[in-house]
């Protein structure tokens, strides 16, 4: 005889709005033991086994992905059939260490090798060690095993784990999942932003939630609760909400590929964040105004290492293809902060969201930020380019900028390869830039909303216990907004505005207020957006 779990609601913070059901699917790795919970002969075999599986994964997965894609999963397989790595974890495991403890230490000391390597290619191969760690870890832990625990086949799941990086958000198959929910993570961070733009339903900051493995539940991303286990009562509640949300969306899908005007007649420019490429392949072109940012410090983080100059040139234009004459605005790497990028971003920067980030960190790189120079003037070269710089503080980085970029320009042409200037532009999340606004010289401006709102009233956006102060309407941040957008009127400059805030129905009436033309918002957002200007006096 079964018995009936009582309904528990756990509480987050909303990261990403929606309504969905399933089944809870737990990707959370068991702490590690420092001692053996075996033999030392058990151990080893434990070992042995979650190196052969994941070499059977890694080979499986080697048979569905592109050419660059497979060089990645062959030097993993490499490093699993290497003696030299793998021997170091056995002697480990025969003094008594666990599998997991011995195989982390073993892979921690590689990790570090690599990022401290002077060759570029060995410190961006860190990465891929990062993550045979990772998976090995997974097997020897057992949430490959809690993971498959909830059901099989088409079944509606939850994706449930501790935590996630922006990289590994996009690694996942978000087809297996309706939403996802995070015992940590912060509504305001890198995945929170990936996950709107996709229309992932997703709630942070769960805490230690007693969640049962394979337990119904329903993820409430506009309240942020976790329903675990619902009554009929729930249920019902549920799923009436479901039927007007699906009631709204047809409404809202219906000014989706017409241009966006308000109901005073005024034109909105309305286009799209990018932050990986294939994610163009889920949107009609003619129901937007381009790409307003196209985020390229997720194809640095990506597995496999840095892109080099052939593959950033294939995809900036393969977006510009995609735009077809639409304006297309890509900006210049944004490492640094919540973004790291091993070999690249500094460790052990006290403050790293004041630190060397942005454009400060690319002009101090001028071998990796050349590279992207040179691919982004040839992109150019096939169709309408925008480039913005990221953390602009004064207009010396503009001119070295712009300096390098004709170098690169020049020697592209002397080389007998089409290139040209792009329309040079900068991101406006410095508050000194926005007070200083009139002394840059630029093709136009791209406010950073959730950036300047973090430097403006102090406060972390990825910390729960400011959340409070952190206000997109503080009267001190929409002065700022004001006055850029002020300065673009009277300069004859374009000001657009790329950051949250635009995708988001409760800041977008004020944005407009503020004479505010032009926003890029994230593409699951852009009907509801859309349609919120079709309302807007």
């Amino acid at each position: 005889m079964s018995i009936q779990r009582p309904e528990r609601i756990f509480s987050g913070k909303v990261a990403s709005p929606g309504l969905v059901s399933g089944r809870i699917r737990f990707h959370a790795r068991r702490a590690e033991s420092d001692a053996a919970t075996g033999t030392p002969a058990e151990e080893a075999s434990r070992l042995d086994q979650a190196l052969s599986t994941a070499a059977t994964q890694l080979a499986r997965l080697s048979q569905t992905v592109d050419e660059a894609a497979q060089g990645i999963l062959e030097f993993q397989i490499a490093l699993i059939e290497d003696d030299e790595l793998v021997e170091p974890v056995r002697r480990a495991i025969a003094a008594g260490s666990s599998a997991a403890r011995a195989w982390r230490q073993a892979l921690d000391a590689q990790v570090s090798e690599y990022q401290a390597a002077p060759d570029s290619y060995f410190r961006a191969r860190a990465a891929d060690l990062v993550d045979l760690r990772d998976r090995v870890l997974d097997l020897l832990s057992g949430v490959a095993e809690e993971s498959d625990h909830a059901g099989e086949g088409d079944e509606a799941r939850i994706y449930v784990g501790e935590d996630l990086a922006p990289s590994r958000f996009l690694e996942i198959d978000w087809q297996n999942y309706r939403g996802g929910a995070l015992l940590a993570g912060s509504a305001n961070g890198h995945v929170a932003i990936l996950a709107r733009a996709r229309g992932i339903p997703l709630i942070v900051g769960l805490g230690a939630a007693d969640l049962v493995a394979g337990a119904d539940a329903i993820l409430d991303a506009e309240e942020g609760r976790l329903i675990q286990d619902p009554i009929r009562h729930t249920r019902d509640i549920f799923a009436r909400r479901m039927t007007t949300r699906s009631a709204t969306a047809a409404a809202e899908a219906e000014f989706l590929p017409r241009p966006a005007i308000t109901a005073g007649g005024q034109r909105i420019a309305v286009a799209i964040n990018v932050d990986e490429p294939g994610i163009v392949e889920r949107v009609d072109a003619s129901h937007c105004d381009g790409i307003g940012l196209t985020r390229t410090e997720f194809l640095f983080s990506a597995p496999g290492g840095w892109p080099d100059e052939g593959k950033q040139f294939e995809i900036y234009a393969g977006l510009i293809a995609w735009a077809k004459g639409r304006r297309v605005t890509i900006r210049t790497l944004d490492a640094g902060g919540d973004k790291p990028i091993p070999g690249l971003t500094p460790d052990g920067e006290a403050n790293p969201f004041l630190g060397l980030r942005g454009i400060r960190l690319s002009l101090s790189r001028p071998d990796v930020f050349s590279v992207q120079l040179r691919a982004l003037a040839r992109a150019a070269a096939t169709g309408p380019l925008k480039v913005m710089l990221p953390m602009v503080t004064v207009p010396r980085e503009i001119e070295e900028t712009r300096a390098l970029f004709k170098t690169a320009i020049a020697d592209l042409i002397k080389a007998g390869v089409k290139a040209t200037m792009p329309s040079l532009g900068m991101m406006v999340e410095v508050p000194a830039a926005a007070i200083n606004v009139a002394h840059f010289e630029v093709d136009f401006f791209s406010i950073g909303s959730n950036d300047l709102v973090q430097y403006v009233t102090a406060t972390s956006r990825d910390n729960s216990a400011v959340a409070a102060l952190h206000d997109p309407l503080d009267p001190a941040v929409l002065e700022l907004i004001g006055r850029v957008v002020a300065h673009g009127a009277a300069s004859g400059r374009d000001v657009g505005l790329c950051g949250d805030m635009a995708s988001d129905a409760r800041y977008l009436p004020k944005l407009l207020d503020l004479g505010l033309r032009s926003i890029s918002v994230a593409p699951a957002r852009l009907a509801r957006i859309k349609a919120e200007i079709a309302r807007h006096g």
